[in-house]
């Protein structure tokens, strides 16, 4: 690789003393291209990750593939793109992921990412300061959380790329409600359910069906976080029956971005560059959500680039290179 990655320690006060006690030091990695010095001030591409990762798995390659930065390296070095800063934020909690939210139940990930890091990138970088220099880039939750930045920070990112972004909730979401039902329902509540999947994990191997009850759970601390209820989450369904609440569960649609994306369709229309793109194999369905949010993206007069490729939804780092095709040329310099 002929550029550069280097870590740095951000102590952030926006989550220091979170409810769930995650750490609020946390590492920032930042690819900088071996042009750096001569370039100038650089645009900035960042990089929002899935749920049950963190910020250290961009850097992970495995036997036979790059990992992330070594993608981008690649990229610059061979002219395919002009070069920029990548900025990969841990977003990583004790429940899997934040959903790149404010939520009085895990802490203000949102508000971390805009307020803290964006600011301590550009404090430490040279880079172009603008909505038109700055990307924002996530997979599955994390492309969730670019349609978030979309939404609220259009006066700080001017590009976005969801990759499988959660969106349709109905489809990506309701059918893993009656299996957390069940799974807390046998262990006698949320807690000991919770303290059984953290031992499990501990010591043993998770369950078959540990990763799609702690996602439900995640999802319910993001979306209907509520005091004094266990884990301070308000579950969409009835713990006896597992019927929907529907007064909780419309908390959880009212942050669908099928829902929030044509509500808030002129905000959208300032954005630069909006990229979207699903595999059709995508085992949690959200192929449809992406192809909803693109046709009403069309509809609201915003310029998307929607694309479906033949995979499935995960292991799909390379569609990575498709999207900074797109959006790195369009960069403010």
């Amino acid at each position: 690789m002929k550029g550069s990655i280097e870590h740095h320690l951000l102590n952030s006060r926006v989550l220091e003393g979170n409810p769930l006690g995650d750490p609020s030091s946390r590492d920032v990695g930042v690819y900088v291209p071996s042009a750096h010095a001569e370039a100038g001030p650089l645009p900035v591409v960042y990089f929002l990750h899935a749920f049950g990762n963190s910020g250290s798995n961009w850097f992970n390659a495995s036997g036979f593939s790059p990992s992330v930065p070594e993608r981008i390296d690649a990229l610059i070095e061979s002219g395919t793109i002009p070069p920029c800063l990548a900025v990969f934020v841990d977003g990583w909690t004790c429940v899997g992921g934040s959903q790149w939210v404010n939520s009085d139940a895990m802490g203000r990930y949102r508000d971390y990412v805009v307020r803290e890091v964006v600011p301590f990138v550009d404090r430490t970088y040279s880079t172009v300061r603008s909505p038109g220099g700055r990307a924002v880039i996530g997979h599955s939750s994390g492309g969730y959380g670019a349609y978030l930045m979309g939404r609220f920070h259009s006066d700080v990112f001017g590009h976005l790329a969801s990759h499988s972004g959660d969106a349709y909730f109905e489809y990506c979401y309701l059918p893993s409600l009656p299996v957390a039902a069940g799974a807390f329902l046998e262990a006698g509540g949320v807690e000991p359910w919770y303290q059984g999947f953290r031992e499990r994990a501990r010591t043993r191997k998770l369950q078959g069906r540990d990763h799609e009850v702690i996602n439900v759970l995640a999802m319910a601390m993001a979306y209907s976080p509520k005091k004094d209820e266990p884990l301070n989450a308000e579950l969409p369904f009835e713990p006896a029956t597992a019927r929907l609440r529907m007064d909780v569960w419309s908390r959880w649609l009212v942050n669908d971005p099928v829902r929030f994306v044509p509500k808030h369709i002129d905000v959208f229309r300032r954005l630069k560059t909006v990229f979207l793109d699903c595999g059709v194999r995508d085992e949690v369905h959200l192929r449809w959500g992406t192809r909803m949010i693109a046709e009403d993206l069309r509809a609201g007069g915003v310029d998307v680039i929607h694309e479906e490729h033949q995979d499935g939804h995960t292991g799909i780092a390379y569609r990575y290179e498709r999207s900074l095709s797109v959006i790195a040329p369009r960069l403010e310099r």
